[in-house]
């Protein structure tokens, strides 16, 4: 369970051994790679009893594997089926798809379509340029955001007092020696993006990368996500990217 999720809860409905077994699944996301028991259980919070019996659980319904040479386990095929329900039975994501391939072929750098989650965003869509980390292209990657584009340009369409309550409720380590972490300071960059209609991020969840996004929005003008354009900055400089590619962003996300 995520920290802003935890004031939300009414332990009445609330049912812990299901908890449990989604914070086993968890686990994985702090630590990539083949689990023990004894792993598994101290990174869940729970005995190595109750590890073994959530582990084999998942285990016969495919949510878990075990690794080559019995050196643990690891998550299962399962797991991508409820993605994939997840992906498309949101009709953003379905609209998203034939601009998000437009804008691609225009930008020709890596484009993103993520959703606003509160204190963090988790990118839905990516379309990769020619270099990217690994786990840059992955959908389902999940990011501050007080840090991130994408991120200040769906608090620019929150009011001042709900944003800034937001940004000082994230986890406000820095990615990288460029992250912005200070409040005031995350919301003058705020603001900038309020201003302008978007919002850049230079190096702050990766070295030598620039971050444009413009926010999708609901009928009401609530931040659903954001449509996020990515360049390096050995061939880009700032001022460039944001005249070529600021237009662009902007009415992708017009255009959903």
């Amino acid at each position: 369970m995520r920290n802003d999720q935890a004031d939300d809860v009414d332990n009445r409905l609330f049912l812990k051994s299901v908890a449990r077994a989604l914070h086993v699944l968890e686990a994985f996301g702090r630590h990539p790679h083949p689990l023990s028991l004894r792993e598994i259980a101290e990174a869940a919070g729970i005995d190595k009893s109750a590890a073994q019996r959530v582990a084999q659980t998942l285990l016969t319904l495919g949510y878990l594997e075990r690794a080559g040479n019995d050196a643990g386990l690891l998550p299962g095929k399962a797991l991508l089926d409820r993605s994939f329900d997840y992906l498309r039975t949101n009709p953003l994501i379905e609209r998203a798809a034939p601009v998000l391939s437009q804008l691609r072929a225009t930008a020709r750098e890596r484009v993103d379509l993520s959703l606003f989650d509160g204190t963090t965003i988790i990118y839905a869509m990516r379309l990769q340029s020619k270099r990217e980390t690994f786990y840059a292209t992955l959908a389902g990657r999940r990011i501050p955001t007080f840090s991130s584009s994408g991120g200040r340009a769906c608090l620019a369409r929150l009011d001042e007092a709900e944003a800034r309550d937001i940004v000082e409720r994230c986890d406000r380590q820095a990615q990288t020696q460029k992250t912005i972490t200070d409040v005031d300071a995350v919301m003058d960059k705020v603001r900038e993006a309020r201003a302008d209609g978007y919002a850049c991020a230079l190096e702050e969840s990766l070295i030598g990368e620039i971050v444009l996004s413009a926010a999708v929005t609901d009928l009401a003008g609530r931040p659903l996500g954001a449509i996020h354009i990515a360049g390096s900055l050995a061939e880009w400089d700032e001022d460039d990217f944001r005249r070529r590619f600021a237009p662009h962003a902007i009415a992708a996300a017009k255009a959903l």
